[in-house]
């Protein structure tokens, strides 16, 4: 099996061709399944740039070719996936996003690969437009299937407190208005939900939403749920 390693990236394309240029990298230390989901990429059109079997091949990987988009395994030899996440979101040199591969719906590890910077986690019986479609929505930067699915990660294995610890200082440059747009994303809500909740355009919701990630220097919406909880601006079982 061969994939290309082109060192840099792609010119950019054009808007009336959402799925040209866009390339994934997968990270498995199991042949079949990256085999798999290979085939499954390549016959809609994603370019698939490299492949891995672990954690540090991973790594070096993504620094060569820049993907848009990381399929990463959790469990593999060597380095897991959690630690290549890290690694592949603290560089500040590529805006690749990550996503984690999981046997095991709400596995205690997703949390912790959350916290580490990934967008969103898959189960590995995904089906094949599940996968598609995921890895489309991580690369528009969007939320990674139904924003549910976080939060039911983020209830189960977020502390839970009498007390709700006391708001991070990152927090205080949020406006009302924005505090408000972040407690009421973590619930779970999308931008369509956010924009009928609040009576705004959905373009206006976006903005806010790109506001908070800037300021809060966070990648994306998943980030900013975990934020949310970890600061205590929303605590498990709230609801919207």
């Amino acid at each position: 099996m061969k994939t290309r390693q082109n060192g840099g990236r792609p010119p950019a394309v054009s808007n009336d061709d959402p799925d040209g240029g866009l390339r994934a990298v997968i990270v498995d230390d199991q042949a079949l399944v990256r085999t798999g989901f290979r085939m499954i990429l390549l016959s809609d059109g994603i370019e698939v740039v490299g492949e891995a079997t672990n954690g540090g091949e991973a790594v070096a990987m993504v620094r060569r070719t820049r993907p848009d988009v990381v399929l990463m395994d959790i469990r593999m030899p060597e380095m897991d996936g959690i630690e290549a996440t890290r690694r592949i979101v603290a560089d500040g040199s590529t805006q690749t996003r990550v996503i984690i591969l999981t046997t095991y719906d709400l596995n205690e590890y997703v949390y912790e690969a959350l916290s580490a910077g990934a967008s969103g986690f898959l189960l590995k019986d995904v089906s094949p437009d599940q996968l598609v479609a995921s890895v489309r929505l991580v690369r528009a930067n969007d939320a990674l299937l139904a924003p549910q699915i976080t939060r039911r990660l983020i209830e189960r294995f977020s502390p839970r407190a009498d007390v709700k610890p006391m708001l991070h200082r990152d927090l205080s440059g949020l406006t009302t208005r924005e505090l408000e747009v972040l407690r009421l994303l973590a619930t779970g809500l999308s931008n369509t939900e956010l924009a009928e909740r609040l009576t705004l355009s959905t373009a206006t919701v976006k903005t806010h939403v790109a506001r908070i990630l800037s300021k809060l220097g966070l990648r994306d919406r998943v980030q900013a749920v975990v934020l949310a909880y970890e600061t205590g601006l929303i605590s498990p079982g709230d609801s919207p």
